[in-house]
């Protein structure tokens, strides 16, 4: 027999926590959900924004929101910090609507 209940919610992130407990293995796991649709939408607003011919000058350039659902699945896979990896990963076609500029990062 499983058990569910919503350990935490923040409206403003439209992040939802659920407390899953199996009582079959005696293990518990907390799943984090979020609803994205203002992020992307924010995103699309931001991309359609950008003068595609802005150049990549300099050190500083926006070009992705993360939802921090996501943000914190990757660094718990440490692949937040490998610079490669998120270089395919921003750049990769599933993951653009995150983008908030066009180009190659």
């Amino acid at each position: 027999m499983s058990e569910s209940r919503i350990f935490d919610t923040n409206a403003d992130l439209g992040i939802t926590r659920t407390w899953h407990y199996d009582a079959e293995t005696d293990k518990a796991t907390i799943q984090t959900s979020q609803d994205v649709t203002a992020i992307v939408e924010a995103n699309k607003a931001d991309f359609n924004r950008v003068d595609e011919r802005a150049n990549w000058r300099g050190e500083w350039h926006h070009v992705a929101s993360i939802p921090e659902a996501v943000y914190y699945r990757l660094k718990s896979e440490g692949k937040l910090d490998d610079d490669a990896y998120m270089k395919r990963w921003l750049n990769d076609p599933d993951n653009r609507f995150f983008r908030t500029r066009p180009g190659q990062v």
